[in-house]
């Protein structure tokens, strides 16, 4: 996919604002400065295949800002692989006019300066050929990288039109100058998975050398890019903000004190995962000697998770979000304050070590045989008393079947003085 649509749809969504005030740029279009804001963000990129979205990229990009350039930076990392692409754009913080232009990948890498003659190198990484870069461009003009982050500065309302000279930069063609043009701005609404709906501007954009539309979902306070819809020639491409910035969490999470919690005591927290079938009739009570164990398999993974406070929400805010389908995932810090080990035996057995006194959640989910009984009609009988019909009863038959179901089994466990060692059992009964 071309560079453009690789790069220049991700600088919106940024944390900090640039001072606010309003500029114009060479070619006499009026933008908003206070739309311009530094940091972080990240997109997910999504092909669409048979009305399905699957991802195939994650874009990361930080934007910096000093007295008179205006920086941008890119990381796009393909999914399940090493392959990256970085990119820079260098623009005047006043104008915006382009001033460089860095990109690299494995297959090739360029460097451009820009001014009324754009001159630079292409380099071809397979052949190992350098091809030097010497174009004379006329009138005013943005680099590709920056133009969608322009949309959002620009004074968008209904009905609001406009068109900009691009310079998208594409070895071996002998202009590199086109236009894009913003084709209409209405109203509409983004649904958030975690921040619920957002009244946007959706802004149609058509690039004219191309035919490529693009559909921009932008905050109408804000003017952060929520989504990007594209169609590319009959391809279709989906860009939706990951809200790395979202935090449901009223608890301050505390990396390390956490890490301490499961790593520089002396208690000890073993036991034993199984499951009963129950053949008793009543539900959680199954049948001693009849309904014998069923342990974890050798290689079962136990997790073990520090019950702080911050755990806690996380807990309860995802039980109250299942009823709404939402879930709240922790971030890589809190992720790795969580302990797992394995059932080491045929009998069901784990262990935790090096633990601090606290309490502790721990969660397993392993598969059992639950052996029902299921009745079945196989006819009827007619019953008469002296040639008097009386009525019809149900013939039957009863057989028993195994099914493979799973157990899910979660337990707050506490060590209460430093080097004590609890003994648990993470049992389930159907």
């Amino acid at each position: 996919m071309k560079q453009l649509l690789l790069f220049g749809l991700l600088t919106l969504q940024f944390s900090g604002f640039i001072q606010a005030q309003t500029g114009s740029l060479t070619g006499g279009e009026a933008f908003d400065k206070k739309w311009i804001r530094t940091g972080q963000s990240e997109m997910a990129y999504y092909v669409v295949r048979n009305g399905e979205m699957l991802e195939i990229c994650s874009f990361s990009i930080t934007v910096q800002s000093t007295a008179k350039t205006l920086n941008l930076y890119t990381s796009l990392q393909f999914l399940n692989s090493d392959e990256r692409w970085i990119d820079t754009s260098i623009s005047e913080a006043t104008t915006l006019n382009p001033v460089y232009r860095s990109s690299y990948n494995k297959d090739r890498s360029y460097s451009l300066k820009y001014g009324k003659t754009v001159t630079g190198y292409y380099n071809d990484h397979k052949t190992r050929k350098r091809t030097p870069v010497h174009e004379s461009v006329n009138g005013f003009y943005v680099d590709s990288y920056l133009y969608p982050y322009l949309l959002g500065a620009l004074p968008l309302e209904l009905g609001y039109r406009t068109s900009l000279n691009i310079y998208d930069y594409m070895h071996g063609r002998s202009s590199n100058i086109k236009q894009v043009k913003v084709q209409e701005v209405k109203s509409g609404i983004y649904k958030s998975p975690h921040t619920d709906d957002h009244k946007v501007w959706v802004v149609s954009v058509l690039e004219e050398g191309t035919g490529d539309k693009y559909q921009y979902y932008i905050d109408r306070e804000s003017r952060r890019i929520w989504k990007i819809e594209v169609d590319a020639k009959g391809q279709q491409i989906v860009l939706i903000d990951k809200e790395p910035d979202y935090n449901p969490f009223t608890t301050k999470f505390n990396k390390a004190a956490t890490i301490k919690l499961i790593t520089e005591g002396n208690g000890v927290i073993s036991g034993q995962a199984f499951a009963r079938d129950n053949q008793a009739g009543i539900k959680g009570i199954a049948v001693l000697n009849v309904n014998k164990k069923q342990y974890a398999r050798e290689g079962t993974a136990i997790v073990l998770i520090p019950y702080t406070d911050y755990f806690k929400e996380w807990v309860e805010l995802n039980d109250a979000g299942r009823k709404k389908g939402k879930s709240y995932p922790l971030h890589k810090e809190a992720t790795e304050c969580i302990k797992m080990t394995t059932v080491y035996d045929d009998e069901g057995h784990f262990e935790f070590v090096n633990l601090m006194p606290g309490k502790y959640l721990l969660y397993t989910e392993f598969g059992y045989i639950h052996k029902a009984t299921r009745t079945e009609v196989i006819g009827y009988t007619d019953t008469y008393i002296n040639g008097a019909y009386q009525g019809t009863s149900e013939n039957t038959t009863s057989y028993s079947y195994n099914a493979n179901v799973s157990a899910i089994v979660k337990k707050i466990v506490s060590i209460d003085k430093p080097g004590e060692k609890v003994s648990v059992k993470l049992k389930k009964t159907l």
